[in-house]
Order: C-alpha cells, then structure tokens, then sequence
C-alpha cells in the first residue's frame, strides 16, 4: 500500500498546485479595471509635463534679453525694466551677439555726442555713456540682426531693453531743445505730451495756460505714462490751446516747457494740389512765376518735383520751398506746403508746360500750367 499512497499524494499535491495557480490565471478577465493604474499610464502622465515645460522654455526663449550691464569689479547681471543712476554716472550695457543694433535717445546722434560709444566685437557690443545728464533719460535697446547678403532684419527672439532714469535734482524734466512744442490732436490715434522726468517718483500735474487750471488726469482718457508723459487717448478739438506740466520731488515745484496742442484734420489721400503762374504769357525778358500749393495735415510732409521746358537743356532756374500753419476755424490746423520756380529773362525755350508732382505718405498728386511766348 505505500507505493499506492505515495501515488495519491503526489496526485492530490498536484491537484493543489493546480488550484492555487488557477487564480493568478483567473484574474485576466479583471484587467480593463486594472488599465485605470497600469503601470503604462504612470510612464505616459509625464509626458504632458515635459511638453509643457518645453513649451515654457520657448515662450521664455521669445523673451529671453541679451542685454547685461557691467557692475562693480568687472561683474555682470541682466539689466531690470527700468534703472535709477544719478546724473553724471557712466554706465556700460552689453548685448550679445556678432551683429548687434542699437536704439537710445535721438539727440545722442543728432548732436553726434562725444560721451557715447559703441563698439562691436566678437561675442557682443558694447555701448558706453559716461558723464551723463538728465537728458540721456530714455530707452536703451539693442537686438541681434539676422543678415542674409545686404538684407537683414531684426531676430524678435533675441532683444534687450531698459528705461535708464538719470535723477537730477535740478532738472526733474528731460530737458529738450525747444522752449515752446507743437502737439497735434488727430482723432484716429493718441496724442502725448511728452513731459518726462528723471526722477521717476516725482508727483506730475497736466495745466491748461488760458483759462488757468489743472486739467484732471482720470486714467482713462487722459493717463499719466512715466516713460512718455501724458496721453490723450481720444483727442478732441476741446483738447486744443496752450498746456504745461508741473513737477514736485522733495523740492521746489519745477515747470516744463509749454505746448501748443493743435487739433488737425485726417488726411484723406496724396496732396490736394493746386499750380498757378505769375502770367500765361510772357514777353522775352520777363521773369515768371509758378507757385505749386498744398494743403494737408500740419505733421506730414511734402516733398515736390518740377518739370519744365528748358529743363533738359540746364536751363537756370531758381526754386524756393517752405511752409506754414493756418487756423482754418471750428478747431482745425492746417498745413500749406508751398513751391514756387522762378524763371528769370524769359526766353523763347521757356514757353511751354511747367509740370508739379506732390507727394506725400498716402500718394503723389501731378498738375500742370502752361506759359506761351506773347
């Protein structure tokens, strides 16, 4: 019988082996609910993360800034939104890149200013201002040119930029080259008033010369912009006549320079153009002259070109251009542009069409007159 009962309890211990790895089987069927943590789902959930923080690092790359200011002992740090230095100060900025283009306040290169430089080199450029003053307030940037034989434009993905405060006690306004500036008042966009300080923690006041009084700055058409000044969102003819600013920092009130804010008209299309001659005929040794007008929005320029009978044989003539502002009522300024040629000892060469071409940023506009020999 032993063999007989080793053979049963093999089999029986079989038998249970047999039933206790059938559950482990048995569980298949329960894997759609298992999917809800399956290990594979943990190795996908990352994934949106890294997207995301790759997405991350290209909005900042968009707005990455390439322009450092040189500290104390040679150290370097990127440059704030804005910076306060006291007049007289120098400051180093650099910005990286092989060809790098540089913007700051205008008058700097109008008057070719001596106490600025810039240099490129290898890696960066450098821009140096040293002794500055209250004028050299503004906006300082530069960007990296991206260039492709003589055609170049700005890569949007690597600029710099910093408004620089030069705080001078003495001068709470940037000073300007003018004591009286026109502002023109156009409907279609916001005019400003460009009365900045250098000190930007000085309290600002916008008043009205005639009838005399503060104008009320309510942040929403009028606002105060301590980098441009005061803005009139929608200009009106109401807003016209003679304003200054005035400011206060631990002092003395300080005034700016007056402004004359002129309301103007929309320019409609090219030059409305108007020619007329001294005479339409004209005797041998007369002297004529042509006057080409035209009448357009006072801060738009008008450039003219003259034809004429005797012009490709170099024949002598004399051509005066200036022009003028007019009031023409109910709040409106106007500019007149004018030209005028002048044809001294008429000959019989000179008789014939004298042709004017007016041009402006919207078009050119072309008339005619003619002048015949008596």
């Amino acid at each position: 019988k032993r063999p007989y009962d080793i053979f049963l309890m093999s089999n029986i211990a079989f038998f249970i082996l047999l039933v206790i790895g059938q559950p482990a089987k048995s569980k298949r069927p329960k894997e759609p609910g298992e999917n809800k943590i399956k290990p594979a789902n943990k190795k996908v959930n990352p994934k949106i993360p890294r997207m995301k923080e790759r997405e991350s690092a290209d909005s900042s790359l968009k707005s990455q800034s390439i322009l450092t200011q040189m500290m104390d002992k040679g150290n370097f740090q990127k440059v704030a939104a804005t910076l306060s230095l006291s007049a007289g100060q120098s400051i180093e900025l650099r910005c990286k890149g092989s060809n790098v283009t540089w913007s700051y306040p205008s008058y700097l290169d109008t008057f070719k200013d001596s106490r600025l430089s810039i240099k490129q080199l290898d890696r960066y450029s450098q821009l140096i201002l040293v002794n500055s003053t209250a004028a050299d307030t503004g906006e300082y940037r530069c960007w990296l040119q991206l260039c492709n034989g003589s055609k170049c434009r700005k890569d949007e993905t690597k600029t710099g930029s910093t408004y620089i405060f030069f705080t001078d006690k003495e001068e709470l306004f940037v000073p300007t080259p003018s004591y009286f500036e026109i502002v023109y008042l156009n409907p279609d966009k916001p005019a400003v008033i460009p009365c900045r300080v250098t000190t930007p923690s000085a309290k600002v006041t916008l008043h009205r010369e005639f009838p005399a009084e503060e104008i009320e700055t309510d942040g929403t058409d009028i606002v105060y912009d301590v980098k441009k000044g005061f803005v009139y969102q929608h200009p009106t003819s109401d807003h016209k006549g003679i304003v200054y600013c005035k400011a206060e920092s631990q002092g003395a009130p300080q005034i700016s320079i007056k402004y004359h804010l002129l309301y103007v008209e929309v320019p409609k299309g090219p030059p409305s153009t108007t020619i007329v001659a001294s005479s339409s005929r004209a005797e041998v040794g007369d002297s004529i002259h042509v006057s080409c007008t035209v009448l357009g929005e006072p801060d738009v320029d008008v450039s003219f070109r003259w034809q004429y009978p005797a012009q490709e044989s170099e024949r002598p003539v004399i051509i005066q251009n200036f022009w003028r502002l007019i009031n023409r009522g109910t709040g409106h300024t106007t500019r007149i542009s004018k030209t005028v040629l002048v044809v001294e000892d008429f000959e019989a060469r000179d008789a014939g069409n004298y042709v004017c071409i007016a041009q402006n940023l919207q078009g050119e506009t072309t008339v005619a007159t003619k002048v015949e020999l008596k």
